[in-house]
């Protein structure tokens, strides 16, 4: 493996922010951070931060500062540690309540730190885990666009550099050279879907498509580029629609369009994505809407879908 072709992405970060910027590595303390802290600092020695989340979760939390505090020591890298909690509430994912909690804290660690950007140790396998999952819930094309290669967050710049390489790669590295990392407990546990994926579904699929890293994440590529096409086309037609979009506008364009504009305009200004099959219904009750007096109401995730006039509004409260 060659770690150093996968950090190229660095190359571009003096150019953008100059020699002064301040590069921070996620740093868990596993296999994947661990490979990523080094070569970050085998590059950019002098820019070079690390941030470690701790989640609370679990007793051996602890331990993992004690670990990460003593190889950035050895690195010489400054480490800064965020306690958060990390537990879920009921009926939320206690994958998605640590994803939340962690990226609030990395957030927060950024601009208190003025980091440049945040570098995430997702690999390849990641990215097809992530696939896996979007299929597996019926996902649309940005949800099978998987993880984008830098994306922006609460006012951060992150970046995943390792997505081209696979994890076996990147361990046999590490133990090659006698590196020390840390084997989470919980990478074991089936309860977690990510895990089972990992364990149950990837060896499979390595023993049938020895390829399938880069053949997925060829197709990934190409949904993505599919996926922004259709963002541009939504935008174009909201600029003609208006913003909330008007009804009898709506009604002109084809049925595909209008979910694509609908889906759009309630992602990108309410942050909410409708059910397939709240967005059929939805599109049943705009085409039904030929009356200045028929209602519109509809809930789509934690609002209403709503009539104002002659536009959809959506309310938050119900």
């Amino acid at each position: 493996m060659n770690v150093c072709k996968a950090m190229d992405v660095l190359a571009k970060a003096k150019a953008v922010y100059g020699s002064q910027a301040i590069l921070a590595v996620a740093y868990s303390g596993g296999a994947d951070s661990t490979a990523l802290l080094i070569e970050t600092q085998k590059q950019y020695p002098h820019q070079t931060i690390a941030f470690h989340v701790h989640h609370g979760l679990q007793a051996a939390a602890d331990d993992f500062v004690q670990h990460c505090q003593a190889f950035c020591n050895a690195l010489k890298v400054p480490l800064h540690v965020a306690y958060v909690d990390a537990k879920h509430a009921s009926g939320e994912s206690p994958e998605d309540a640590a994803r939340g909690a962690r990226y609030k804290a990395l957030i927060e660690l950024a601009n208190e730190h003025k980091a440049s950007k945040v570098l995430l140790a997702q690999h390849a396998d990641d990215q097809v885990e992530t696939l896996i999952l979007a299929l597996s819930r019926g996902a649309g094309l940005g949800g099978l666009s998987a993880m984008p290669a830098k994306f922006e967050r609460g006012g951060v710049q992150f970046e995943r550099p390792m997505l081209d390489q696979k994890s076996a790669d990147i361990r046999a590295k590490l133990k090659a050279d006698g590196t020390s990392f840390i084997e989470d407990p919980t990478n074991a546990d089936k309860a977690f879907t990510r895990n089972k994926i990992r364990l149950d579904v990837l060896p499979a699929l390595q023993a049938a498509f020895p390829e399938y890293a880069a053949t997925f994440a060829r197709s990934i590529s190409h949904i993505a580029q599919a996926n922004d096409l259709l963002a541009d086309l939504a935008g174009i037609d909201l600029a003609q629609l208006g913003s909330p979009p008007r009804i009898k506008d709506l009604q002109n364009l084809e049925i595909n369009r209008q979910a694509n504009a609908i889906r759009f305009w309630l992602k990108s200004t309410y942050g909410v994505m409708p059910s397939t099959a709240q967005l059929e219904e939805l599109l049943k009750q705009i085409a039904a809407c030929q009356t200045r007096g028929h209602h519109i109401h509809l809930k789509v995730a934690t609002g209403f879908v709503s009539r104002l006039d002659d536009v959809l509004s959506y309310n938050h409260q119900l």
